[in-house]
């Protein structure tokens, strides 16, 4: 090992030792531990359309599970499709080991553990006669004190697989390359687009995962393959969206994966001329909507708020949130109307008032390529 790698594991277990000084009080992988030592069927599972964070963060329980409960039977289910695009790609490239869902089976489980999300957020799994024993999540709650035997819910920290990283930590369990590459890649796509800030958790989790992370297979999910259909959808969303004053919007018409509107967002985002992204899109009966800001005068779990009040459902974080309206007929005229009073309560929310919209991608005589 060189002078220079031996000072970044140096550094990497000061901040740990550091991290978990500052982290004592909290509920944690020991209390957890302690609650499933006499458990022998174990799901571990996250919310509905999951992205790289939810099936990371789920994953690598999943792991750390097998390692120390070795009586156990360990499995990780996901209700409902996965997305195609990154989404997909990912579960195949992480080399993920999924359960059929069942929800007549769920009560065969002596324990249910479920990231990313909580019981009263409309994308949980979970039936409302059916509760976890344990939730960790680093979303804002709005449903009060949690009622779960072990809640572990860090709003301050930027991914639940960071979350997830701190346990192997606290319980000096190694973790294998290819989880490694896994995790790394969740807590990046769950902070970069969003133009989120890293807590200190995060950067230590990055930086201690980098370490240990098979190159190659962080490679492979980082430059994935995508079809058609996605760059399509950035097509769509360019050529629809529109600024006012520091403030953007687009929609997209009818799409086959949550994630879209999500990407498109965090690519919004990076007009140099805006702080806000707001994206709708139509998706199984609903009118979804993904919201990223890199402002500090609201969080986008605010802005949810506000754009869904009495209307429908959401909820987020600082710099990213999502919610729906379910749609009665899904009528194009029912569509428009929902999307004129969010764009509506949108723009009232940034005190934006009287401004013109202004194309992203300014309209040409003609969009035709000749093809030679």
């Amino acid at each position: 090992m060189t002078a220079f790698v031996e000072s970044c594991v140096e550094t990497v277990a000061d901040s740990a030792v550091a991290a978990e000084r500052r982290a004592r009080g909290r509920p944690r992988a020991a209390k957890l531990m302690k609650l499933l030592a006499d458990k022998k069927n174990i799901l571990v599972t996250t919310h509905l359309s999951p992205d790289p964070d939810a099936l990371a963060s789920a994953h690598g329980l999943c792991a750390l599970l097998e390692q120390k409960l070795k009586s156990a039977k360990v499995s990780m289910s996901i209700k409902g499709r996965i997305g195609g695009g990154i989404n997909e790609v990912f579960v195949r490239y992480a080399n993920l080991k999924l359960q059929p869902w069942d929800d007549a089976a769920l009560n065969e489980y002596d324990a249910i553990i479920l990231l990313d999300t909580q019981p009263p957020f409309a994308f949980s799994p979970l039936p409302p006669n059916v509760p976890p024993l344990g939730v960790i999540d680093h979303h804002r709650s709005r449903h009060g004190k949690p009622r779960w035997p072990f809640s572990d819910i860090r709003t301050d920290v930027g991914a639940t697989s960071s979350i997830v990283f701190s346990y192997f930590m606290e319980l000096d369990v190694p973790i294998r390359p290819d989880l490694a590459a896994t995790l790394l890649f969740a807590i990046e796509s769950d902070l970069a687009g969003a133009a989120g800030t890293p807590t200190e958790l995060d950067n230590l989790a990055l930086s201690s995962l980098t370490l240990v992370a098979d190159p190659r297979k962080l490679y492979q999910m980082r430059y994935v393959d995508l079809p058609q259909s996605y760059f399509t959808i950035f097509a769509e969303g360019l050529l629809g969206a529109v600024y006012y004053d520091h403030a953007i919007l687009s929609h997209l018409e009818s799409i086959d994966s949550l994630e879209k509107p999500a990407v498109v967002a965090d690519f919004l985002l990076r007009f140099d001329k805006v702080d806000w992204a707001f994206v709708t899109a139509v998706h199984e009966g609903k009118l979804v909507m993904s919201i990223r800001t890199s402002s500090s005068k609201m969080a986008a779990a605010d802005m949810a708020k506000r754009l869904l009040r009495k209307i429908g459902e959401g909820g987020g974080h600082r710099t990213k949130a999502g919610g729906f309206v379910k749609l009665e007929t899904g009528s194009a005229a029912e569509v428009e109307r929902w999307r004129e009073i969010l764009r509506r309560r949108y723009l009232r929310a940034l005190l934006i008032k009287g401004a013109r919209p202004q194309r992203l991608v300014p309209k040409t005589d003609s969009h035709m390529v000749a093809v030679r």
